[in-house]
């Protein structure tokens, strides 16, 4: 029987602290950051070899970053001395960025993503790489869920959820283009938040669909998610899709308590994917809330098809010129990039028309509601971590770039979690961590 791995185990006391706690605790002199990463530092020798969430860690160097940081007279940004996992698809100019292939072993970046550079400049100390999917595609690492050690912890943002859920950071980034930020929040039992398309800068990050690919937070706490969306989300030139839509910061609105939010189910064609118990759940849950069903607009049933085609598409296009380097990228890579191939032109251009009457159809539904909610996934982390399970339940709303938040709310049948999707308007993201907030309220 394998045995799970809660973030209380064996961690010292300052470690259960979310990054607002922690940042709270360092300015009344209770801790310093030292001591906080040290305690991550800790956590992070003690378990890794079983949940396997780092590819490249250096403790030294974080442990020298939160040094520094505590010789200051005054802190530098909002997020200082605390550690913070990124994703390897991310440049940082002093890690090597792999990207979880074989094909990019050692690769070391000149300069940092923007991210990066955002990350450091608001006095985040960047604790190493996370494991990814190989390209953030399918093709999983040997990452395992904190929560069972014998199943997968999602894909293709592995290691950041599982770094996170582990208690090894209280943060981390990850990406999605299908269903790779929300559906491991789910599997892990963590917080993941996905911004509305091009609010975070993707300059200096591995493109695999520059149409689908949107960065995202991991925390152990909404307030966690605001704080890093504050830093992260604003316009960058580097990035030609970024822009910024929030109409307030997201930490602001946090303070701010919703009244009875309206709130939707939306039950599209994902819905036919659910696994046993998983729609009773959720109907439990929705019920507590007073949610009511909306109607599917007849623009968006074939938002699965078009996202599959952009998908498929700007893989070979992004990819294919590894095709013939079979003996460095995985066969699940292979098979992916191979999928495009086929499509035409003409049909690339016809989706990504069609996915914008998708963004518009589904952005009308919020006339009549304030938040939309799903199932974050079909169902418990698959047993395995080969297979990083189904994405279906995020792609609608990764082809409309619409912001969408798992919270830890429900357990599966073998007590395992399954997350919540809160899905707001284009946008309006502020409101939807507002609207998070009296959901989770109301549910605990």
């Amino acid at each position: 029987m394998v045995k799970n791995i809660h973030p209380g185990t064996q961690m010292k006391t300052e470690l259960p602290l979310t990054a607002s706690e922690a940042l709270c605790a360092m300015e009344q002199n209770k801790i310093s950051s030292a001591r906080y990463t040290q305690a991550c530092i800790e956590r992070i020798k003690s378990f890794d070899g079983k949940v396997q969430a780092w590819a490249h860690f250096d403790g030294a160097r974080a442990l020298a970053q939160a040094e520094a940081l505590d010789k200051m007279s005054k802190n530098i940004g909002p997020l200082h001395g605390v550690p913070i996992g990124l994703k390897d698809i991310i440049n940082t100019r002093d890690m090597p960025t792999a990207c979880g292939s074989d094909l990019f072993s050692g690769r070391r970046p000149e300069n940092d993503a923007t991210v990066v550079r955002l990350l450091r400049d608001a006095g985040a100390i960047i604790m190493g790489k996370t494991v990814t999917t190989e390209f953030a595609l399918s093709g999983a690492g040997a990452t395992r869920n904190p929560c069972d050690l014998s199943r997968t912890p999602g894909g293709s943002s592995s290691g950041s959820a599982a770094a996170v859920a582990c208690g090894m950071v209280p943060l981390s980034i990850g990406s999605q283009t299908g269903g790779s930020m929300l559906r491991p929040a789910s599997y892990c039992g963590i917080y993941g938040f996905k911004p509305t398309f091009g609010s975070i800068s993707r300059a200096g990050v591995f493109i695999l669909s520059r149409r689908l690919d949107h960065l995202g937070i991991y925390a152990r706490c909404l307030e966690d998610l605001a704080l890093v969306a504050d830093v992260l989300m604003m316009h960058d030139p580097a990035d030609t899709e970024s822009h910024y839509n929030s109409k307030q910061m997201l930490c602001d609105a946090m303070l701010e308590k919703a009244q009875n939010p309206r709130i939707g189910i939306y039950k599209g064609e994902a819905w036919t994917s659910l696994e046993d118990g998983t729609e009773n759940l959720f109907n439990m849950t929705a019920e507590k809330l007073g949610a009511r069903a909306v109607l599917v607009p007849e623009e968006a049933v074939d938002a699965l098809s078009l996202h599959i085609t952009i998908m498929n598409a700007s893989a070979t296009a992004n990819l294919g010129c590894f095709v013939n380097e079979t003996n460095k990228i995985l066969p699940e890579t292979l098979k992916r990039v191979s999928a495009g191939m086929s499509i035409s032109a003409a049909q690339y251009v016809n989706a990504i028309d069609r996915a914008a009457v998708v963004t518009s159809a589904l952005n009308q539904i919020f006339d009549d509601v304030d938040v939309l909610l799903t199932p974050a996934a079909t169902g418990e982390a698959p047993i395995g971590i080969k297979y990083t399970g189904n994405p279906v339940m995020q792609k609608t709303w990764t082809l409309a770039g619409m912001p969408t938040i798992s919270l830890p709310v429900m357990k599966g049948p073998n007590g395992l979690p399954i997350g919540l999707q809160v899905i707001g308007q284009y946008g309006h993201d502020a409101e939807l961590l507002r609207h998070a907030a009296w959901i989770e309220r109301e549910l605990t």
